[in-house]
């Protein structure tokens, strides 16, 4: 299993997700994903779908 994944969403570099023992950990690079630091996801992918979803709100 990986230990970190950066999450990039339209060319921006979100984060990085690491490996915990039940999931990943999300840790914001860029202010605007700052609500989800520190996040707990059960997967790589349930984090990025959660900061993709951040991503959608605030471009609306």
């Amino acid at each position: 299993m990986f230990q970190a994944y950066v999450i990039e969403v339209s060319d921006r570099t979100a984060g990085i997700v690491v490996s915990e023992e039940r999931g990943v950990r999300f840790f914001s690079s860029e202010r605007a994903f700052d609500s989800l630091d520190g996040g707990h996801f059960g997967s790589a992918r349930a984090a990025e779908r959660a900061v993709r979803a951040l991503f959608e709100r605030r471009r609306a």
